[in-house]
């Protein structure tokens, strides 16, 4: 089912279709923007703007530890051209990215590598679980959106393909990403 539509275009199309009223929000948002405003837009890495499709299909949809090391070192993963046209439409409004992946602090040059390859090395900030944590990834991702603001931005959007992304607010408007490859918390 998951590779009939993906092949499909389905897909793509659901992705578009949800990343479409994300642009147009921040758009909107930074036309008000009031002097020293630091907006922010929050992306998640994995199947948000970067697809894993190419080394979850051969090995079944699967996590193989390993394998998934040796993916994210290579930095081949593709990006996603939805979220490819929301970054970079949020970035020519001023707006600043940050990224807040579940992946390790262990996957940083690898990650940043391949952001970069992607088109997406115009960031603010990004940040990984650290290597021993044993937080989950909402608990994690929820408390750094709360240091963001702390330090004086204002995350306007925040976009994810799992719950875990989007959890505990602290966001203007969040943006959920089909996500028919595997569910996290």
């Amino acid at each position: 089912e998951i590779i009939s539509y993906v092949e499909s275009g389905a897909y793509d199309r659901e992705l578009a279709a949800a990343a479409a009223p994300a642009a147009q929000f921040i758009a909107e948002r930074a036309a008000r923007r009031t002097p020293g405003e630091r907006l922010t837009l929050v992306l998640d890495i994995d199947e948000t703007v970067l697809s894993n499709l190419p080394t979850m299909r051969p090995n079944d949809f699967g996590y193989v530890p390993a394998v998934w090391d040796a993916w994210v070192a290579r930095a081949e993963a593709p990006v996603i051209p939805a979220t490819l046209t929301v970054f970079e439409s949020a970035r020519k409004l001023g707006v600043e990215i940050v990224f807040i992946t579940g992946r390790r602090e262990s996957a940083r040059p690898g990650t940043e590598k391949n952001l970069r390859a992607a088109g997406l090395g115009d960031y603010a900030g990004l940040f990984f679980k650290p290597n021993e944590s044993s937080d989950s990834t909402e608990k994690f991702k929820t408390e750094t959106r709360r240091r963001l603001i702390a330090e004086g931005r204002v995350i306007i959007a925040n976009i994810g393909d799992q719950e875990s992304d989007l959890a505990g607010g602290l966001a203007e408007r969040t943006f959920k990403l089909p996500a028919p490859f595997y569910l996290t918390q």
